[in-house]
């Protein structure tokens, strides 16, 4: 049942625009008694192997923005604990705060990669996150007045470094995604192929098995579309949109975890 919903998830309206085109197509040359081959590998070079070049790459991007959402809730996470276990004295205070900011922390970050807005204008969420940094580093200065060391705070201050970086590279993969004039290249070429291959559709079969031809171009169809449905979905891995995507609402459920006794 999973694997039939998912599937689902990759049939859109473009799949049934392109699929009847291309039935249609081969309907209309058989009237028209336009019939003859084409190279099929012409299909390969045109735009499965864009189309498959695009794929490898929005998942590569997914998977670079998964490792830095891990460091980011590991170092949030360590810097909860030397929030809780590093003061020699007033640590339920501290403890309280860091687990307030990475609460925050968490909160804010899935608040601006879910507003796909944001992560290309900057306007909205993005200030939000950098202000949860910044009472990162104010907190830092009042664990140096609670007693930790200065070599302790620049610890700390290493980890809050590292979860900026990671963070500004899930931002860069919101922002700088696979190659717009690839994609751009692969979608013209999908929605012209009905028109192109007709003929040769028609000729499949023809008029031994009429209905061959039919099937062929109803599976190339959907194929094709599918593939670039999947490279869509991948695209953007915040979107909340594929099954493929990031989860990135987990503050709650990491901090409870954490601050279980």
């Amino acid at each position: 049942m999973t694997t039939l919903i998912h599937f689902h998830k990759i049939v859109d309206y473009q799949t049934v625009i392109v699929t009847l085109l291309a039935l249609a197509g081969v309907w209309i040359s058989r009237q028209l008694d336009i019939t003859f081959d084409l190279p099929t590998n012409l299909i390969g070079i045109a735009i499965i192997f864009p189309l498959v070049f695009s794929i490898a790459g929005a998942y590569r991007q997914r998977e670079d923005a998964l490792k830095s959402f891990a460091s980011i809730k590991g170092h949030a996470i360590a810097l909860y604990y030397a929030h809780r276990d590093w003061p020699p004295q007033d640590n339920e205070v501290h403890a309280q705060r860091g687990a307030a900011l990475t609460r925050q922390l968490f909160a804010a970050i899935a608040t601006y990669f879910s507003d796909g807005r944001s992560v290309l204008t900057d306007a909205d969420s993005l200030p939000q996150v950098y202000a949860v940094f910044d009472e990162f580093s104010q907190s830092h200065e009042l664990l140096r007045q609670g007693g930790v060391t200065s070599g302790e705070v620049s610890r700390a201050n290493q980890s809050l470094r590292a979860m900026m970086i990671e963070f500004e590279k899930m931002h860069n993969v919101g922002r700088y995604r696979t190659p717009v004039a690839l994609r751009a290249y692969s979608r013209m070429f999908i929605n012209l192929f009905p028109i192109i291959f007709a003929p040769f559709f028609a000729s499949i079969g023809y008029p031994e098995y009429p209905i061959a031809g039919y099937v062929v171009a109803f599976l190339y169809s959907f194929v094709l579309v599918s593939l670039d449905n999947i490279q869509d979905q991948l695209e953007n891995p915040y979107d909340g949109v594929g099954p493929d995507d990031l989860h990135l609402d987990i503050g709650d459920l990491y901090m409870d975890v954490v601050e279980r006794p």
